[in-house]
């Protein structure tokens, strides 16, 4: 079999110039790749266009096709490179091995299932079809429930899942991440067991089996390990930082005769961990793989020399890490904004007055994005941008409002005004046990002949026994409500009780994230002081993204606004789902401590550096504008004092400007696109500076001054 070692050059001519196509660093890559080979790939730095030349190269200097591997985490970035490829040769480079690593696992396993007992044509299990598997087997395990309910299939999915992909014991996983269910660690075992059996004795896979089953059949078959690893002349791997302990010992099997391995990826955008991805993959590249040469793509085509210095400040923090510098190409620009906002409200006006700003000097709105740590920091801008009539697309969930645990409070708290409810009555009843779509309705009629909530509770429905004990869990859920004397407190009781944290810790693995969720519903709830105005609020602002004011369209997939176009939205996202993208412009909201970074790294290993490598990312979204923005307080009744993140006191001094706000609403904002409605002046204001100074407050049109006031940063709450 012919061997392929590229450091000669080819004789036969080539169709493509690429020392005129590439930078100096991209075409050391692709010209001297061979052997294992790291390519540090800094954001913007054409990684992409260094990886699809790279196979341009190896085809024009005949490498046949289908000795190629291209492993990716899309479809979509797999496809991407194949068509480059296609343009570049004018040539469809047929028999490649390209995709995500998941659908080449499964491909191998076509070819060889016959050494497996799954054989070759097995059934892959998409995601309805594994819960329902699961589903059987806990039924069949007849769970004696002794305490709090049993995981729903979902969280005993995702469990199963990562303790697979981390290679960590089940019960490991459940002591860190769900303690609750440790009375219950018997019967999860036993059926975890169920479900691997059920599975081969099916012939089915789910998509955690394609990888495992193909790692398990390369160590257990020397031969087939051999034919394969000699098959592949050259790997390619995108985004490395990304992947588990699988996909690298699969890599690093299928790379062992040639040790032609090219992987691509950046340590500092290393942050899906909760994925079970393993940063040390990317790190100790050089140390597993002896005389592997390193490349570094550090120019950046995107954003601007001012944006840059701020990323390449702040993640120069990590002490594992390799070192790097971004140079900017694009020209400069201005100053990323830093902007302390008096609460969370100020914040979210400032941020949208910057956007509207930004349209009228012709930004497109989808050019236009606000990330943020977590889904919960979005609530107060979503709230602003429904009253502005401002379309927007949100990404990493759901929007607030329309969150299952949201509208589960919301319908509990309707019950409190409106016994009468036959809608919420139904939605709250469900969630316990015995209670079906009938039976929840026949319940709601029942209630529905009494005078108030407290009639309902204090009333013996006419339910059997299994249907009774679920009513008797939601009425001790609205009783508890009940001892509130405000929607806040109401809420937080719905919250803290036993009833609804039952229900959220067997229903879903992200519990921590919804508990999250309904405390900053409970702080933007301190507003207001009764449940009507309340829930009055919610309801006619919270036709997410619809005019309430037309009837015609409510209900309708509208767009608000004066756009006529539906596919020019503003962008929210979390910061994961945002990595890979970018925009014209770039808001980083909440960077507060215990915000962002989030509170639950401070006692994680490599929790901080992660969330250090979180910034990193959103920071080097921007193209051209930049802007920080946090809440110097939290909350209403009770007024908390928030410090600025250490990544925001991690940037130079030199290389931000500050802005200053005060509330009162300056005269261009009384006018078209939704401008004006603002609430009430403030009558609680304060900012701070990076020394923690008091500092003084100007408005929300950002007018910028640089001198602190003089004097200590509280004497008095009653002072601001």
């Amino acid at each position: 079999m012919k061997e392929f070692f590229l450091s000669g050059a080819s004789s036969q001519p080539l169709h493509i110039d690429y020392r005129a196509e590439l930078n100096d660093e991209q075409f050391q890559v692709v010209t001297e790749g061979d052997g294992p080979c790291l390519v540090l790939a800094g954001a913007g730095s054409g990684k992409t266009r260094a990886v699809t030349y790279r196979v341009a190269w190896l085809l024009e200097h005949g490498v046949p096709a289908d000795r190629i591997l291209l492993l990716t985490f899309t479809n979509k970035a797999a496809k991407e490179m194949v068509v480059r490829a296609e343009t570049l040769l004018k040539s469809y480079p047929q028999g490649l091995w390209a995709g995500t690593f998941h659908s080449v696992a499964n491909r191998l396993l076509r070819m060889y299932g016959d050494r497996t007992p799954f054989g070759r044509n097995f059934s892959i299990l998409d995601e309805d079809d594994a819960t329902d598997l699961m589903k059987l087997c806990i039924k069949e395990r007849k769970v004696k429930i002794t305490g709090e309910r049993f995981p729903s299939a979902n969280v005993m999915k995702n469990i199963m899942s990562y303790s697979v992909n981390a290679r960590l014991p089940i019960t490991e996983i459940i002591e860190d991440r769900h303690p609750a269910l440790m009375a219950y660690i018997a019967d999860i075992l036993e059926i975890a067991k169920k479900y691997a059996a059920e599975k081969e004795r099916q012939q089915t896979m789910d998509f955690d089996d394609l990888l495992v089953k193909l790692l398990e059949l390369l160590k257990n078959d020397n031969d087939l390990r051999e034919q394969l690893a000699t098959k592949f002349a050259y790997i390619l791997v995108d985004e490395f930082q990304d992947t588990n302990i699988i996909q690298a010992e699969l890599v690093d099997l299928l790379s062992s005769v040639h040790r032609n391995l090219l992987v691509v990826g950046d340590d500092a955008q290393s942050i899906y961990s909760f994925r079970a991805a393993e940063i040390k993959n990317i790190l100790d590249f050089p140390e597993h793989y002896e005389g592997a040469k390193t490349f570094r793509l550090l120019t950046n085509y995107r954003s601007t020399p001012e944006i840059l210095a701020v990323a390449n400040a702040v993640i120069k923090n990590n002490k594992e890490q390799f070192k790097k510098d971004l140079e900017a190409v694009v020209k400069s620009g201005d100053l990323p904004l830093l902007v302390p906002a008096a609460d969370e409200r100020q914040e979210a006006q400032y941020v949208t007055e910057q956007i509207l700003e930004l349209i009228e000097g012709g930004t497109k709105l989808k050019q236009i994005a606000v990330l943020f740590r977590a889904a919960f920091h979005s609530q107060a801008l979503e709230f602003e941008l429904m009253k502005r009539n401002i379309p927007y697309e949100y990404r990493g969930g759901m929007k607030f409002f329309e969150r299952a645990h949201i509208k589960d409070a919301i319908a509990h708290l309707r019950l409190t005004r409106n016994v009468k409810d036959g809608m919420a009555w139904i939605r709250a009843l469900q969630l316990q046990p015995g209670f079906g779509l009938a039976t929840a309705s026949k319940a709601a009629s029942f209630f529905g002949e009494l005078s108030d909530i407290g009639a309902a509770l204090s009333s013996t429905p006419p339910f059997s026994p299994k249907v009774m004990m679920g009513w008797k869990k939601t009425a001790d859920i609205l009783a508890t409500m009940m001892a509130g004397y405000s929607p806040a407190e109401m809420l937080r009781n719905f919250a803290g009780s036993d009833g609804y944290n039952e229900y959220l810790s067997a229903e879903y693995p992200n519990v921590r994230e919804r508990r999250e969720d309904l405390e900053q519903f409970s702080v933007f709830a301190e507003q207001y002081q009764e449940i009507g105005p309340f829930l009055d609020a919610i309801a006619l602002t919270g036709d997410f993204g619809v005019r309430v004011d037309d009837p015609a369209s409510v209900g309708a997939d509208a767009t608000v606004g004066p756009y006529d176009s539906t596919d020019d939205k503003l962008i929210l996202s979390t910061i994961h789902q945002a990595k890979g993208l970018e925009w014209d412009s770039v808001f980083i909201i909440h960077l507060a401590e215990g915000s962002f970074p989030h509170q639950r790294s401070y006692g994680e290993e490599g929790g901080m550096a992660e969330e250090r490598r979180l910034f990193y990312v959103a920071a080097t979204r921007a193209r051209r504008r930049l802007y920080f923005t946090y809440p110097v307080t939290s909350g209403y009744e009770h007024i908390e004092i928030r410090q600025p993140s250490q990544f925001v006191k991690e940037i130079p001094r030199d290389a931000v400007e500050e802005v200053r706000l005060r509330t009162s609403t300056p005269s261009w904002a009384q006018n078209s696109y939704g401008r004006g409605d603002y609430n009430k002046p403030y009558n609680r204001q304060v900012t701070q500076d990076f020394d923690d100074e008091p500092t003084i407050v100007l408005d929300n049109h950002g007018e910028r001054i640089s001198k602190p006031m003089p004097g200590s940063f509280l004497r008095n709450i009653d002072d601001l």
